[in-house]
């Protein structure tokens, strides 16, 4: 019975989980794309003195925002598709609700909008601000070079950051999962130990 209820708990756990994951998704991605949609609306290029923008900076900063926005978008829509259907079972003050939720079947999709959200999304804001700064300070090379030195470290960070919380993250769940295993393990001992008796 308390195995029923330790798997039960595991069970609501990965639903809540789950639930924060894609509510955070969906906050991000959208204040983030909703930033980089007015990054490149309000952007105005003043190209009166002959200190024209590289096309090549204007291409890369296209990109960039389009990459950006399209990502997060995707992340949004993903939050926003699966997000009501785990609301719905969660709300429900049934142990057993749990079943109904689509959070495992789709558990691969809620870590790609996790993923595109926060890692990948971060990364390309962080890179949009540098890109923006060097086409709005096109003439003026220091306030472009200060910016891209502040943003450049943050973004390796960022990723150092991403590759270190990760592997903690999976690391944690390996040991977790060989735990739960050994519990198995034991059980089963347990529970073929009487048959044993009775056999002989």
């Amino acid at each position: 019975m308390s195995n029923q209820h330790s798997v039960q708990a595991l069970s609501w756990r990965k639903l809540y989980l789950s639930r924060s994951k894609l509510k955070a998704s969906s906050r991000t991605s959208a204040l983030l794309a909703g930033f980089a949609m007015v990054a490149m609306v309000e952007v105005q290029l003043d190209c009166t003195d002959g200190s024209d923008i590289p096309e090549g900076l204007l291409i890369a900063f296209t990109i960039c925002t389009t990459v950006l926005v399209v990502v997060h978008l995707f992340a949004l829509l993903i939050s926003t598709c699966i997000l009501p259907n785990i609301e719905a079972v969660s709300n429900v003050h049934n142990v057993n609700a749990v079943n109904e939720s689509p959070h495992i079947s789709l558990s691969m999709y809620i870590e790609i909008s996790w993923a595109f959200s926060t890692v990948l999304g971060i990364a390309l804001f962080l890179l949009e601000i540098i890109l923006l700064c060097w086409v709005k300070f096109w003439k003026y090379h220091n306030a472009a070079i200060a910016a891209t030195a502040i943003a450049t470290p943050v973004l390796v960070i960022l990723f150092v950051f991403g590759i270190h919380f990760y592997r903690k993250l999976v690391a944690h769940k390996y040991e977790r999962s060989t735990k739960v295993i050994e519990e198995l393990e034991s059980m089963a001992g347990q529970l073929d130990g009487p048959r044993n008796l009775q056999d002989v």
